[in-house]
């Protein structure tokens, strides 16, 4: 969809985030439309604040300033001078018209350079829509060849920053690790999470899949930065082999494996017809329910040994590596616990607003890209992240 100077006369910023998603992603792709709305609807607030609002008969400062028109006027927006509309108000005390304070600062200011990057970040999900526009009223530097200039420059900031910062200040009691595929390309990230109950994306690696060599090397690379793993390590994996083969090759006895239990149930449902499905979904979850590692493995024990005579490839699905998804119950930990580190849940969810925050990335051009892309939407993301339940029993 196209957009131009014409089709915005008479627009409103309201009017702008009422529009469609397709209007909306014109908008941000040409962000002097979008500088140019924000700025009239700056100025248009300080005339309603002086002459009150439209066909008011209500009129602030005893009706001392009345609408006189309005003047072709220009803002700067990335260094580059752009028309707006500028109202006019006459002072009846003074017997004249006079300018708008805002549109003074609005035509003398100078973009800073720090609220940029944010902008665009923020702006890759249309649900941050709000964002941009805060942004905008922040930065006001959004001519879209230079933008794109300054993002490369401050995401590879970023990216050394991620691929760099120390962890040897916090102490570490669980690592999750999952894959996620960007543009026919997987990325393995690890999530740690500390003593304190904090989430932390630690790194990640592009690979074609998820081999343990690679996934073993960025491991290596985390304790290379401090990461300590002398007391132990939790970590929340699904079922690939690869991965659980480069956790044990790197930590060895000092990691502890739990499975999640939510891939391991989807697993052996996708053996069974419907019915079957939703009968052996409940008894799957009612068996991981139990806080006791006895109570656990002998319901689980008891659908395999059922599951033999039903379907033999679900009750071999369900036996493979089942000890692994005990672990929380077997260490006497799934009651308090259970509700965070039995399923790789909190890394899914990282990897749905990873997702969120990229999709709109239509072009991946280059490996290096893709790397400062997603080092950038990790290091927003983990702002927002909450602790883990239960984590001052940690």
């Amino acid at each position: 969809m196209k957009l131009n100077r014409e089709d915005l006369k008479g627009k409103t910023l309201s009017w702008a985030l009422e529009q469609g998603i397709d209007t909306k992603i014109a908008l941000l792709q040409h962000y002097q439309h979008l500088g140019c709305l924000l700025a009239e609807e700056i100025m248009a607030e300080e005339v309603r604040s002086l002459a009150g609002a439209h066909y008011s008969r209500n009129k602030p400062h005893g009706g001392r300033y009345s609408r006189w028109g309005s003047n072709p006027g220009s803002v700067k927006l990335d260094h580059e001078k752009v028309p707006v509309e500028v109202q006019r108000l006459y002072d009846h005390e003074i017997g004249g018209t006079i300018g708008l304070k805002t549109y003074r600062k609005l035509h003398q200011m100078e973009p800073p350079e720090n609220a940029v990057m944010d902008g665009i970040i923020k702006g890759l999900s249309m649900s941050d829509y709000q964002a941009v526009i805060g942004r905008l009223a922040e930065s006001f530097g959004l001519s879209r060849s230079s933008v794109s200039l300054r993002f490369i420059e401050e995401s590879g900031v970023k990216l050394k920053a991620f691929e760099e910062r120390r962890l040897d200040d916090r102490r570490f009691v669980s690592l999750f690790i999952d894959g996620k595929y960007l543009a026919r390309e997987q990325i393995v990230i690890v999530l740690g999470v500390t003593i304190e109950g904090e989430k932390i994306p630690l790194g990640f690696l592009q690979t074609h899949s998820e081999n343990s060599g690679p996934i073993k090397d960025l491991l290596n690379k985390l304790i290379e930065r401090g990461l300590n793993f002398e007391k132990g390590l939790l970590c929340v994996i699904d079922g690939s082999k690869g991965i659980h083969k480069a956790v044990k090759e790197t930590f060895g006895p000092k990691a502890v494996i739990q499975r999640c239990q939510w891939h391991k149930r989807e697993n052996v449902l996708n053996y069974l017809n419907e019915k079957d499905r939703e009968i052996y979904k409940r008894r799957i979850n009612k068996a991981y329910q139990f806080d006791t590692y006895e109570e656990a493995r002998t319901e689980l024990d008891q659908i395999i040994h059922d599951l033999e005579r039903l379907n033999l490839s679900a009750a071999r699905s369900l036996a493979e590596g089942l000890e692994e998804t005990l672990t929380l119950q077997r260490l006497g930990l799934k009651e308090l616990f259970g509700k965070s580190f039995s399923t790789t849940n909190i890394i899914e969810n990282l990897n749905s607003q990873l997702g969120r925050y990229l999709r709109n990335v239509k072009h991946w051009q280059s490996s290096d890209q893709r790397y400062r892309w997603v080092a950038c939407a990790l290091l927003e993301i983990e702002l927002r992240m909450c602790k883990v339940s239960n984590y001052r029993h940690l």
